[in-house]
């Protein structure tokens, strides 16, 4: 049988190339509109390489907290639009409104509308061609999967929930009992041939995943296929490590005594130098928080007189590093008393939260005052949000590993805050914890980076629960 196409893009070469290819629409667009009209407000030259370099940075920052790299919404036209439009409209903002970093205005106003125009068209026209060639599934990685029925399902759901670009072209049963059929499974050809070669070779396979539980070996000739399979250099991968690579977030109900894989976390947690700056970002930022704050401090003043009727401001206990107790500060948001039974899960549409405590939630307002612990080194921006000692009790009975949540500061967000939704069960409290431990394990600068951006996309898409 002939051998099919095996082109793909990895999913961060996919964000490599729309970053690249934005940029080189951009520059282009831009000469191209500057010759045809000889307007000079955005001719690229030799002597402006610094207004140009502060343009890319502009788009750069602004697109990804649009959320232009999102390689779900970017292959859908109508979000890659929306998210091509905000970007540049907010580029052009501030491109405009930062003089002593960029040209002074044109005498010729049109030349602004012909600078957003040149760089949506010509970003827009790149983002079509991306979506019609790049998107299809001519591009798509083709995946064997080998193990047992239920951790394929698990492998399963992982890729069908958070790509579009792997396709399955079949799985191998690697469990003794080869006659238990899972029904999720029903959609997917099941290989008998163990000959991985010759699969590999009529599947074009790109890649084969592992989803065998540890207590279950791999047989004999299946082992020594997969030996032969891995010397051309075809990729093999553990499903629990494919997993945290899609689904960010580290797979603790597949863990079992093998948890020494995942432990010790990032070498950050040790990094003198990241530590540092860390608690220097802290401060700055916290300083600047609660500068900015004012600004919007005479609306929530009359927002809670008139929604809220009662204290503002209110403390709550906390659990902080190491498990020690703190006082956290909040904008209160819910009725007064609300927990006068005890604690209570904060639920989707909770009765309790009041309707200007509502639009403090989403807005993030109601964490503000928590700069304060920042400053007192209680919380840090960016970490695991501090929990209550009640729940904290409760979820380290029933949920392994959710005291490590604890070796680094709580933050005031996080990648939990960015990546799920409001916890409000066990359930809910699991993936939040899976995604606290894949921050602390993964802990970096680039981490932190990427919170911020997405917490600045969820602040500005109104999306704070």
């Amino acid at each position: 049988m002939a051998s099919k196409s095996n082109i793909h893009f990895e999913i961060s070469e996919r964000k490599l190339l729309l970053r690249v290819f934005d940029v080189v629409a951009l520059l282009f667009g831009l000469y191209l509109v500057s010759n045809i009209f000889d307007f000079d407000y955005f001719m690229i030259t030799q002597q402006r390489w610094v207004w140009t370099l502060v343009l890319i940075v502009y788009f750069l920052l602004f697109s990804t907290i649009f959320e232009l790299y999102d390689l779900q919404k970017s292959s859908r036209f109508e979000s890659t639009f929306q998210g091509i439009v905000l970007s540049v409209s907010i580029t052009v903002l501030c491109y405009l409104l930062t003089p002593f970093l960029t040209p002074e205005l044109p005498v010729n106003r049109l030349q602004i509308l012909y600078f957003f125009l040149a760089i949506s068209v010509a970003i827009f026209l790149w983002r079509c061609a991306y979506i019609f060639f790049i998107s299809s599934p001519r591009f798509f990685k083709n995946i064997l999967l080998i193990g047992n029925t239920q951790e394929i399902k698990v492998m399963l759901d992982a890729i069908n929930s958070s790509t579009n670009y792997y396709e399955i072209v079949g799985y191998i049963n690697s469990s003794s009992d080869t006659s238990v059929k899972a029904p999720e499974l029903a959609g997917l050809e099941e290989i008998k041939n163990l000959n991985l070669k010759e699969i590999a070779q009529q599947k074009a396979v790109s890649e084969i995943i592992i989803a065998s539980n540890e207590r279950e070996e791999l047989s004999k000739p299946l082992f020594d296929s997969l030996i032969s399979l891995l010397e051309t250099g075809l990729p093999i991968k553990e499903y629990t490590q494919v997993y945290e690579e899609l689904m960010f977030r580290v797979p603790l109900q597949y863990i079992g005594k093998d948890f020494y894989k995942y432990f010790p976390f990032s070498r950050s947690n040790q990094n003198k130098l990241y530590l540092f700056s860390h608690r220097l970002f802290d401060i700055v930022f916290s300083i600047l928080g609660l500068v900015a704050s004012l600004i919007f401090l005479p609306f929530v003043l009359i927002g809670n007189l008139i929604g809220n009727r009662g204290p503002l401001v209110y403390t709550q206990e906390r659990v902080g590093k190491n498990g020690v107790p703190f006082k956290i500060y909040k904008l209160r948001s819910m009725v007064i008393d609300a927990e006068k039974d005890g604690a209570v899960w904060a639920t989707r549409n909770d009765t309790r939260i009041t309707k200007f405590g509502g639009f403090l939630r989403k807005s993030r307002l109601d964490e503000v005052p928590q700069f304060f612990n920042v400053l007192k080194g209680e919380m840090s921006m960016i970490g695991p949000r501090p929990e209550r000692p009640a729940f904290v009790k409760q979820l380290s009975e029933s949920l392994t590993f959710y005291e490590i949540r604890h070796v680094v500061k709580p933050g005031v967000t996080g990648w939990a805050q960015v990546k799920t939704d409001y916890g409000a069960s066990e359930e809910d409290s699991l993936r939040k914890l899976q995604y606290d431990l894949y921050y602390i394990k993964h802990r970096s600068l680039f981490l932190d980076v990427n919170i911020v951006v997405k917490t600045l996309s969820t602040v500005l898409f109104y999306r704070g629960r």
